[in-house]
């Protein structure tokens, strides 16, 4: 019975990309960042090959690494979530999702407003908690929505939950989702409650993403097709808009998101356990938090042993990231960076350095590849160069 976990440590870069300059994320390195913290502790990563892969010199790698290790090339013109996800799933996307530096124009904003019947304040690029310390009284006293975005292309919605009900900020986020399409098609509409009295308003984690449906195919719906179990641990159902998932669970935390693992590793199914771990990018990245950030790198790699553990004769597991954040930059934005791919399981080789591959998708192709399905989705397999 095969099956891989896939793991994805949300924006653990490794070091800018040749075309990071583009991006103005010139000299960005999360892991090198990190590892500047006196709370930064690795060595179960760095007995697997972290430190063995292309260009990570912020360790020292080991003489026998334990897996299959590569850098893994971002080719898609992006840096978030959603393409970054999409391209592990095997979507190289030649063009970025719409991103609003100077805020959503009115044509967008009047069309909200006349199906919500509610007002919008803030309509700029703003990080989460800084927005409703900044606008959660306004909003508490208006019921005006508070709408934001970033650098990536995302339509945020906070409210407060005592103002606007949870499953009411839902229904608003549908109705962006049904508005944003076509040039406006950002990537995902994201519903940010909050509750608390002012000036102590703080984030629930009833967090919901709204994802545009992937243009086409990916894994998921070839390892569906052919009756494979998809699982989605974290984010990944909203990351693909529910497109090729056969079951789901959502997660409050990294550690809620290990838990799930670990009990899927007891279960008895064929096919892909997908997981995302979002503290790294959301608590940390996002927030310039190094120490925050290491601890997180830490407490995983601390957890990683009991995942490796459970790991049964034909069972892989894949560790990777889908673009970086490095919190000593002063941009609390993603950053343009190479992922790591550490590749595990008693049918891959030990010691063995795949180098850098030029896409993300190779992840893809190598699942497949892996379940014995023929996919035109993009992307080069790997198994015949890491399976014993």
């Amino acid at each position: 019975m095969k099956r891989v976990f896939l793991i994805v440590l949300d924006s653990f870069g490794i070091g800018e990309m040749p075309d990071a300059i583009d991006f103005q994320d010139e000299g960005s390195n999360t892991i090198k960042a990190a590892s500047t913290s006196e709370f930064f502790s690795m060595p179960n990563m760095q007995r697997l090959g972290l430190f063995n892969i292309d260009g990570v010199d912020c360790r020292e790698g080991v003489g026998e690494p334990k897996a299959t290790y590569a850098r893994m090339t971002e080719v898609s013109k992006g840096k978030d979530t959603t393409i970054g996800h999409w391209e592990i799933a095997g979507i190289q996307s030649e063009r970025p999702l719409p991103t609003y530096p100077q805020g959503f124009p009115k044509e967008i904003l009047d069309k909200f407003q006349e199906a919500t019947g509610r007002g919008i304040i803030c309509n700029k690029p703003y990080s989460g908690t800084d927005v409703i310390r900044d606008y959660g009284k306004q909003h508490v006293e208006t019921g005006d929505l508070i709408v934001y975005t970033s650098a990536d292309s995302v339509f945020q919605i906070a409210a407060h939950e005592a103002v606007v009900p949870i499953e009411t900020l839902y229904e608003y986020c549908k109705i962006a989702r049904e508005i944003l399409v076509g040039e406006h098609g950002v990537g995902r509409v994201i519903a940010r409650p909050f509750e608390g009295e002012y000036p102590d308003f703080k984030r629930t984690s009833r967090r919901h993403d709204f994802s545009i449906l992937p243009p086409t195919d990916t894994m998921l719906n070839n390892l569906k097709d052919h009756n494979f179990d998809v699982i989605a641990v974290g984010k990944i159902n909203d990351i693909f808009a529910g497109q090729g998932i056969t079951e789901y669970v959502y997660t409050k935390n990294n550690e809620e998101g290990i838990e799930r693992t670990l009990e899927y590793l007891d279960k008895d199914f064929e096919g892909l356990c997908f997981i995302n771990l979002v503290d790294f990018d959301m608590l940390y990245g996002h927030r310039n938090d190094v120490d925050g950030y290491a601890k997180a790198l830490t407490h995983f790699d601390n957890r990683l042993p009991a995942i490796l553990d459970k790991l049964r004769e034909e069972d892989i597991l894949m560790i990777t990231a889908d673009h970086g954040c490095d919190p000593l930059t002063p941009s609390t934005d993603h950053s343009r960076e190479y992922t790591p791919w550490i590749i595990y399981g008693k049918q891959v080789k030990e010691n063995n350095n795949l180098g850098t591959r030029e896409s993300f998708s190779d992840i893809a192709k190598t699942i497949t590849d892996y379940f014995g399905i023929w996919s035109d989705i993009k992307g080069e397999s790997a198994l015949h160069k890491f399976k014993v």
